[in-house]
């Protein structure tokens, strides 16, 4: 299964404590025998945590990155009281992860204190490197050293224990753990499903733990069986899905089409949330997790395949808050199809021209600007490779249900190494965004992403978009750029506003040059609300944001 978390978690609570007042921690030890299989080998998969918490509720805990422990709004408080030692085999830039295969103590967090790559040292003390999704049972000790406030953790392919642990860590458990706590094991899928095996388990306080022998352990159970050349043949004719030589690349079939048929009721039109450059997006539940979703289909058409490839393998891999999550994907011949977190604010377009749904304040407008600049920068700097977005734009932002803003639809992304020169290509993106070096070198940059985002801030202060749907009196977006870097000379002042049908007059004698002295173009702290109130100021409109538009009368502030 993908995107679950599970837990193994006696009910027995542990005393590491003599009294719940702040006395020193028990010194403890555990050793337990463990292997993650991932469904595809060569793929990535999630790891599993020996965690010791003082509450076994993880229902609010998510998987993939989370690990099925912690989720966005509790990693890191202190009221966690959870000491954990992650066998993580995903790189999460966000939380500062060193590689794809490394061993971390974890205190209530995520991102580790200290951490290194999978290995044990032999016999003669040369250290060896583990491969932890390698498939095959591996043997883990993390003791506690309640004197000299030391933690020891140490790897092993075999029953014998290693002269030298992996790595050491000084820390005082005493104010991370409670007097009476609980003591198991956490694990999650994410895009890509595994299993996580538990094959024998040790716990001691104030001691020794036993010695585990592997080969008195259960052993990994047997393989899947194949298909046969003729269920294959069955199964073809089904219509059922059908796996091709580039898939294998990127990864299984996250849901089947039966699946997500059922969850949009048959992609009925009463479903449909929108249309974006990739195809119609659908909203569905899940019908075992009840989890509400938004599923993006294109229906045949090849060619969509390359667009299809890039959405999986760039944000597939891509973690971060401020990133749609996408949870998985599937294929039916012609039909291909985008699983994604739902967003029940839809994207920020709506809140922004035409009738907006509501009246965005400056702070909820900030904090989603905030939220897509906190992306760019993990996209273009934070991720191991550059990844240029090349379609920022308000109707791909997001906002989930508080506002956050989600920058999302990887279609036209591309990546790079970091350090070299971006590709030619053709030019892609939306007008109004579309930096203006871009038609003469076909080459995007982060610097072009970096424009889109200055169009799309433009636009989210003053409510109005970047290139008007008709001719409007005012100058575009683009036009005013184009005035303040002396491209182009000013338009004619305003001078008269039509009551009746909100259209601008100009006076012919008059021209923006002769303001150019005034506060106007020094401060541009002037303005008008819609409702024609010459008595309402400029604080009550910083409160409630709305369109930018002139009135008849020119003020000074």
């Amino acid at each position: 299964m993908t995107q679950v978390d599970y837990w193994v978690m006696p009910s027995s609570l542990f005393h590491f404590k003599n009294s719940s007042s702040n006395e020193t921690a028990f010194s403890f030890s555990t050793c337990f025998a463990f292997a993650i299989v991932p469904e595809y080998p060569k793929l990535r998969c999630h790891g599993l945590v020996f965690t010791v918490s003082h509450s076994k509720d993880f229902s609010t805990a998510l998987p993939s990155q989370y690990l099925g422990l912690l989720n966005a709004s509790d990693v890191g408080n202190f009221s966690n009281h959870i000491f954990a030692v992650e066998f993580d085999t995903v790189r999460d830039f966000e939380f500062g992860d060193i590689n794809d295969n490394h061993v971390g103590v974890n205190i209530n967090s995520i991102q580790s204190n200290k951490s290194a790559a999978a290995a044990y040292y032999n016999d003669e003390l040369v250290k060896q490197d583990l491969n932890l999704k390698s498939g095959k049972v591996i043997l883990a000790w993390v003791e506690y050293d309640s004197v000299k406030k030391l933690i020891n953790v140490t790897l092993s392919p075999t029953s014998l224990k290693p002269k030298i642990p992996l790595f050491s860590y000084h820390l005082d458990l005493s104010p991370i753990l409670k007097e009476t706590t609980y003591v198991g094991f956490s694990a999650s899928t994410g895009l890509l499903a595994s299993s996580h095996y538990i094959f024998g388990w040790t716990f001691k306080l104030n001691g020794e733990v036993k010695f585990l022998d592997l080969d008195s352990l259960p052993s990994l159970p047997g393989a899947k069986k194949k298909h046969t050349e003729s269920s294959q043949l069955l199964q073809l004719f089904k219509n059922a899905d059908v796996i091709e030589p580039w898939e294998l690349e990127i990864g299984p079939h996250r849901y089947s089409y039966q699946e997500l048929k059922q969850a949009t009721k048959g992609f009925k039109d009463s479903e449909l949330l929108g249309r974006g450059g990739f195809g119609k997006v659908y909203n569905g539940i899940l019908r075992n997790s009840k989890t509400q979703i938004a599923v993006k289909r294109r229906m045949n058409l090849k060619k969509a395949c390359r667009d299809f490839v890039s959405e999986i393998v760039s944000i597939g891999r891509l973690r971060h808050r401020n990133l749609v999550q996408l949870l998985g994907w599937c294929r039916r011949r012609g039909d291909l199809l985008l699983v994604y977190d739902f967003m029940p604010n839809g994207s920020l377009d709506s809140f922004l021209f035409d009738q907006p749904k509501m009246v965005l304040t400056w702070e909820q407008r900030f904090k989603i600007i905030k939220g897509v600049a906190s992306a760019l920068l993990y996209l273009h700097e934070g991720y191991e490779q550059v990844v240029v977005h090349r379609d920022v734009k308000a109707s791909n932002v997001l906002l989930d249900g508080e506002l956050n803003g989600k920058l999302g639809d990887f279609g036209l992304a591309r990546l790079y190494e970091h350090g070299s020169n971006p590709c030619t290509t053709r030019v892609m993106g939306t007008l109004g965004y579309l930096a203006p070096e871009l038609p003469r070198s076909g080459r995007a940059t982060t610097s072009s992403d970096v424009f889109a985002f200055g169009a799309l801030l433009l636009e989210v202060v003053c409510g109005r978009r970047s290139i008007e749907p008709k001719p409007l009196a005012r100058p575009s977006i683009r036009q005013v750029i184009r005035y303040l870097e002396g491209e182009i000379l000013m338009p004619e002042a305003p001078t008269e506003q039509n009551a009746d049908d909100g259209e601008l007059r100009f006076d012919e004698n008059e021209r923006w040059n002769s303001l150019r002295s005034t506060n106007i173009i020094k401060s541009s702290s002037f303005t008008s609300l819609a409702n024609g109130d010459e008595d309402d100021t400029f604080a009550s409109f910083s409160t409630s944001p709305l369109p930018l538009l002139y009135s008849g009368e020119v003020r000074r502030y």
